[in-house]
């Protein structure tokens, strides 16, 4: 599996509240190396069996080597949080946090060039991949399960919906990566659409998208030119009001390229399958890969 599988799998989490605790415990439970904590109060103490909490991530990662960062900070620190583990070297970040403001994060893909660090997010699930047991995020343990089929999605939701609907079919999963729903985030449709297509393991693609920005046309266009793998789409919103944001924050028409029929048009002449509905991603992959 070649799907953002780094070296030794080994997960920070930094942020331990609450949310960030639960969501952990849960990572864990699926199978997930997590090597180490950070939160600035609990310095010095441990997490479930024995996880060792640091008060900085240069801290955690001198002693304990991870590749892999997930991030449950609130918005008004996140932007530091990420910095933070792109100067530590962390080759993966996933962010799950949501209502950073877009300003920060045009300042963290200007600091993300040149740089090793991959971003996942933020305002995502993050990602899972059930042959290998790594979860770094919050996408359920129990409806994932091992195949040949890869999900990517900026809907956490409708990335469950997608699993739940495959798996009842007994169609297994390569691995499923929530982008996330902002306007600007760091890995796209085209970088996980790269990502399958060199992956041995991943048979078809489910993608979802929506409305809001042209990135569903750019990645039509990746997957007319250069992706050989059978293709099934949904994007929502298709009833979306002009100028109303309808959930993400980047799920917002601002012209004609936004609209969801501008984007299935161009997925469509790239050969994509297309499910009008969410209800019949499941169906239209099974007949896929009859």
């Amino acid at each position: 599996m070649s799907i953002l599988n780094n070296d030794s799998n080994k997960v920070l989490i930094q942020g331990l509240g609450r949310d960030g605790s639960f969501q952990t415990e849960k990572c864990i439970q699926f199978g997930t190396q997590v090597v180490s904590g950070v939160h600035p109060t609990r310095a010095g103490k441990t997490f479930g069996e024995g996880v060792p909490i640091f008060g900085s991530v240069e801290e955690a990662v001198k002693a304990t080597s991870p590749d892999i960062g997930l991030i449950f900070v609130p918005a008004p620190f996140a932007l530091d949080a990420i910095v933070e583990q792109i100067d530590s070297d962390i080759r993966t970040v996933v962010c799950i946090t949501e209502g950073i403001p877009v300003s920060d994060m045009i300042k963290v893909n200007q600091y993300l060039k040149d740089k090793k660090t991959r971003l996942i997010g933020p305002n995502c699930p993050g990602y899972i991949i059930p042959e290998k047991n790594v979860k770094v995020g919050i996408i359920p343990n129990d409806i994932v399960s091992s195949g040949e089929v890869g999900v990517v999605s900026r809907s956490g939701t409708l990335t469950y919906e997608a699993i739940v609907q495959l798996t009842k079919l007994g169609i297994g999963q390569s691995a499923c990566v929530g982008i996330g729903g902002d306007p600007i985030h760091g890995t796209t449709f085209v970088d996980v659409l790269e990502m399958f297509e060199k992956d041995k393991n991943t048979r078809a693609i489910v993608m979802i998208g929506e409305i809001g920005g042209t990135n569903e046309q750019i990645a039509a266009n990746k997957i007319k030119d250069e992706i050989s793998k059978p293709v099934v789409a949904c994007i929502v919103g298709q009833t979306a009001p002009q100028g109303k944001r309808m959930g993400h924050a980047g799920a917002i028409v601002t012209g004609k390229s936004a609209l969801a029929s501008e984007k299935i048009e161009a997925l469509k002449n790239a050969g994509v399958t297309i499910a009008d509905s969410p209800t019949e991603i499941g169906l239209k992959v099974h007949n896929l890969l009859k």
